[in-house]
C-alpha cells in the first residue's frame, strides 16, 4: 500500500486496509480451483515521489533512444536515483488483523519515504502474484492499445467456470472487478511475450520471469484459460517489491501515459469515504 498526502486534502489509507498489499497471505494460492492469489492495494495520488529502485540497481540493458514507455521509465529512473535517499523501514505489529494467519503487510508513505512492515521476513519473500498481476496486465494492455476501454467486451467461449460471473461476454471493468481469469489470459496473449517482458523489466517486477508462458508449472489447474506464468508458476514477487512497483506506476514520473493511469485508477477504485480514495486489487490466497 502507498500513502500520499496533498495540499488540498489529507489522504490517508486506513491501517487495516494495508493488508490488501500482502501477496503472501498464505503459503500458496487457492488449491484445486486454479484461482489466482495474493492481493495488492495502494493509495495513488497526483503529487508525490518519483520512481523507486527496488535493489539500488537499474535494469537498463543496452542503451537506446528514449521512445517507448519502458525507455521513458529508464531515463527518469536514472535521474531520480541520484536524488533519492534510502527509505526508512519500521517494523510494526499488525498481528491482530491476521487472526493467526501467517501473512505480511507493507505500507509505504511516499511523502516521508518510509516503510512500515509487518513480518519483514515474509515481506521480502517472493511468491506468485496471481490476481494482483491484473494490475500489470491491465496497465500494459491499456498503454499498448490491446484494451480499448470503450470497446473491450470479449466473447465467452461457452465453457462453464466455477465463478458464475465469468460465464458471459464481459468487458474490461467487469473482468477486472470480478477477477475473470479467462479474460486476462486472452489479454496477456494479445500483449505478447516481447511487450510483456519489456514492461516487467522496466517496472523491475520481481524476478521478471515469464518463461512458463502457458502456466504448465501450475499443478492445481491444467486448463489454459485459467492459468499462466503469473499463477503459481515462474513469475515471483515479494510484498515489498509489490509496493515499490506501485510507486513506479503511480509516482510522479510513472511508467505510462496520464490517460492510461487514469483508466487504471478507475477500475482499481475500491472505496471513497470522507475524502479518502482507496485503490487496489484483491485476491484469494
Amino acid at each position: 500500500m502507498i500513502v500520499r498526502k496533498t495540499e488540498k486534502k489529507r489522504s490517508v489509507i486506513k491501517p487495516a486496509l494495508c493488508f490488501l498489499l500482502c501477496a503472501a497471505f498464505l503459503s500458496g494460492c487457492l488449491s484445486g480451483r486454479g484461482i489466482e492469489s495474493g492481493s495488492a492495494a495502494l493509495r495513488a495520488g497526483k503529487e508525490d515521489m518519483a520512481v523507486r529502485e527496488s535493489a539500488g540497481e537499474l535494469q537498463t540493458g543496452q542503451e537506446t533512444a528514449v521512445s517507448g514507455p519502458a525507455e521513458r521509465l529508464t531515463e527518469r529512473a536514472k535521474k531520480s536515483l541520484e536524488e533519492k535517499r534510502q527509505p526508512q523501514i519500521m517494523e510494526t505489529d499488525w498481528s491482530e488483523y491476521f487472526q493467526g494467519l501467517n501473512g505480511a503487510a507493507v505500507l509505504y508513505d511516499a511523502e516521508e519515504n518510509k516503510y512500515c512492515v509487518y513480518n519483514p521476513e515474509l515481506a521480502e519473500t517472493r511468491s506468485s502474484p496471481c490476481s494482483t498481476f491484473k494490475i500489470i496486465s491491465s496497465l500494459l494492455a491499456l498503454e499498448n492499445g490491446v484494451i480499448d476501454p470503450e470497446n473491450s467486451i470479449r466473447e465467452w467461449s461457452g465453457e462453464y467456470f466455477w465463478n458464475g460471473e465469468w460465464n458471459r461476454d464481459i468487458g474490461f471493468e467487469d473482468a477486472f472487478r470480478t477477477s475473470c481469469v479467462w479474460y486476462f489470459r486472452q489479454v496477456v496473449d494479445d500483449i505478447g511475450k516481447d511487450r510483456m517482458q519489456e514492461g516487467l523489466d522496466a517496472l523491475q517486477y520481481g524476478n521478471c520471469d515469464i518463461s512458463d508462458w502457458e502456466g504448465s508449472l501450475n499443478t492445481n489447474n491444467s486448463n489454459r484459460a485459467l492459468t499462466g506464468f503469473w499463477i503459481e508458476s515462474s513469475l515471483k514477487i515479494s510484498p515489498r517489491e509489490q509496493a515499490e512497483v506501485m510507486e513506479r506506476i503511480f509516482g510522479e514520473d510513472g511508467y505510462a501515459s496520464e490517460e492510461t493511469i487514469d483508466r487504471l485508477k478507475q477500475v482499481m477504485l475500491l472505496q471513497e469515504e470522507d475524502g479518502l480514495s482507496i485503490y487496489g486489487k484483491t485476491g484469494m490466497g
